[in-house]
């Protein structure tokens, strides 16, 4: 997907990243979602591995590691297809991916790797792991959608596709009973649609 954004807000982008080496918006979201990580593990107590869990009885289960896996990467699939259709055969989904790539701006390979890591990886932990035991699986949606919420109309699709995101990662956690299987989809999703959006920010690729 590849959407026109004005030169000179590339131009200007291109030398901001040349000045510091690496996106702010990387070192941004690697102190926050540390902060949100190490929230939802303090909040579980640090109960050794069991933080994983959605209780003890799927503990005592452990982790299907292929099985896991494999309905991670399924399910990402599914949402990154439906998520390319959105933005590619309809006009609401252009303009929010519009909005999106101008939001996040150019990322290198490594970098949309990194961030969708750790945007995966501390979400699930705290929506998930940290929220759904207590708070349950609809309103553990709801404030994950509500966290993805931007006062901006052409924005708000994104709480609704964050709201459906949240109920089948909250489903694959119900389902399988620990968090291999939603880190695996989340961090899956946001990989390949941040390339895709950052791409789409109008700067020339970047392949690093």
């Amino acid at each position: 997907m590849s959407l026109p954004t004005e030169g000179g807000l590339s131009t200007r982008r291109a030398r901001s990243r040349g000045a510091a080496g690496r996106s702010p918006l990387l070192r941004w979201a690697c102190v926050f979602y540390g902060l949100l990580a190490a929230t939802a593990l303090g909040w579980n107590g640090w109960a050794g591995a069991h933080w994983a869990f959605l209780d003890e009885a799927a503990a005592a289960a452990g982790v299907r590691w292929g099985r896991d896996i494999a309905l991670g990467l399924g399910s990402a699939a599914a949402v990154i297809g439906a998520s390319h259709w959105i933005t590619t055969r309809t006009r609401w989904g252009e303009e929010l991916a519009r909005e999106l790539g101008a939001a996040i701006g150019p990322l290198s390979r490594g970098e949309s790797t990194a961030l969708a890591a750790v945007s995966g990886f501390a979400e699930e932990v705290f929506f998930r792991g940290a929220l759904q035991p207590r708070v349950g699986w609809l309103f553990a949606s709801l404030l994950f959608a509500l966290a993805h919420f931007a006062p901006r109309r052409a924005l708000w699709p994104w709480t609704g596709f964050a709201l459906v995101a949240g109920g089948l990662l909250g489903g694959l956690y119900a389902a399988t009973g620990n968090l291999v299987a939603p880190i695996v989809a989340h961090a899956a999703i946001n990989g390949i649609n941040l390339r895709r959006l950052a791409a789409s920010s109008g700067s020339a690729p970047i392949n690093r």
